[in-house]
């Protein structure tokens, strides 16, 4: 808290912002998940936590799944639980968030690991069984809405690096004790059976997407000023994803100090034939310009980007995602690249929803976190067809390379700096 009173004009300029791609060579960005690291840590202090499972049916209707574990300093922390079904037929999108009540993992009374987890409105139980993992989610945010389903792995999950740091970019001069972290760890490629009631009907679960457990351990307002994420699916080449996690440092954070941020950091996937082929990880420096032919790569570039006055920002007009990274296996390199038409303000392309953050978290969150420039923050979301080109071996990719015809869920997210 005081160290900006009492450091020196050397520590102001040093690094105060290391990524996770910086601390593995990008052939060891695969790390193998251990049991650890998808409990939950439910920490102390400006922690936010959170577990999301992402799935689109045959239909197309999309549905979310969420948990938030908010600790604001001395508060007692709060939980959220987020049901959020998307109907392509009708175009309605219900989104159900609660604050749940007594709150426990692992289960009070159970022989559960911190997997699980259970409130008086849901449970989340783990199970495996052999290389069988799954996720059991039983929730009834409201009177309206239950849900009951199994999460399936499909493909191995990862973090990007192995050992108790992989996953793990770190934020203030020493990395020992640093002034705050952010951790992803993901299934990539996961299925969902089960139902969802919804006012009275049933809808049958059959859905492929992915899992993520993310941890920001220190104030939101002050890890990025923007996010992106991609996670495509496809029933093709037998089983196809690709996924991409982004974000941007403030200005606060970057390789010399204060006005050095607008670090991008990305780290991604792909999934091929159900299996987990690559990791993908690249960070981007201010005033840095990356080789133009880069083995290994993982960036989203926004197009034409143009200003909505419904949120104060300019959203993109198209999103490009591309990965590039070493197989696994060692068997050679694979690249993929997308690209999505998401509209623009007066005629948008496949959005679900402008969620206004401020309006879904908590009420002591909002009192706490103190947004630059009086700047609300929004998450755009969308969910449109798309085709990604993909190359690789031939053993894993027919004739080496592919177009993969499936559905991309995006998200781009404004935190500060319209």
């Amino acid at each position: 808290m005081f160290s900006g009173i009492f450091s020196s004009k050397e520590e102001e300029k040093a690094q105060n912002f290391h990524p996770v791609t910086d601390a593995f060579k990008p052939s060891e960005y695969f790390g193998e998940l251990q049991p650890a690291d998808t409990e939950w840590a439910c920490a102390g202090g400006f922690v936010t936590e959170t577990q999301v499972y992402y799935h689109v049916l045959e239909d197309g209707t999309f549905l979310l799944c969420q948990v938030i574990y908010s600790s604001i300093g001395v508060w007692f922390p709060t939980i959220q639980f987020i049901v959020k079904v998307f109907n392509p037929t009708t175009k309605e999108t219900t989104w159900k968030s609660i604050n749940a009540s007594n709150f426990a993992s692992p289960p009070a009374g159970s022989k559960l690991d911190k997997r699980s987890c259970k409130a008086d409105q849901f449970s989340i139980t783990h199970n495996l069984n052999g290389d069988n993992e799954t996720y059991t989610i039983v929730g009834k945010p409201t009177d309206d809405l239950q849900i009951s389903i199994v999460v399936s792995r499909q493909a191995k999950g990862w973090k990007l690096g192995n050992g108790p740091k992989g996953g793990y970019s770190y934020f203030g001069s020493n990395q020992a004790k640093p002034e705050g972290f952010v951790v992803h760890r993901f299934w990539p490629r996961t299925q969902a059976t089960g139902h969802v009631i919804l006012n009275g009907k049933a809808l049958a679960i059959d859905g492929i997407g992915m899992f993520a457990h993310a941890i920001q351990g220190m104030r939101p307002n002050l890890v990025a000023q923007r996010w992106n994420f991609a996670n495509f699916q496809s029933k093709e080449l037998g089983g196809v994803s690709a996924i991409q996690m982004e974000f941007t440092t403030i200005d606060d954070f970057g390789k010399s100090g204060a006005g050095s941020g607008g670090v991008k950091t990305n780290i991604g996937s792909l999934v091929v034939g159900n299996k987990l082929v690559a990791v993908s990880g690249e960070t981007s420096w201010p005033g840095e310009t990356p080789a133009a032919e880069k083995a290994d790569k993982s960036q989203a570039e926004h197009i034409q980007p143009t200003f909505d006055r419904d949120t104060g920002y300019k959203q993109p007009s198209k999103i490009v995602f591309q990965w590039g990274a070493s197989a696994i296996n060692g068997e050679g390199p694979f690249n993929a690249s997308l690209e999505v038409d998401v509209g623009g303000p007066a005629a948008p392309l496949g959005l679900l929803e402008k969620v206004d953050v401020l309006a879904e978290i908590p009420k002591v969150l909002k009192t706490v976190v103190n947004y630059v420039s009086g700047a609300k923050p929004y998450i755009y979301q969308w969910l449109n067809p798309t085709t990604l080109e993909l190359s690789g071996p031939a053993s894993v990719v027919p004739d080496g390379k592919a177009s993969v015809k499936g559905v991309l869920f995006n998200e781009a997210s404004y935190v500060s700096n319209p």
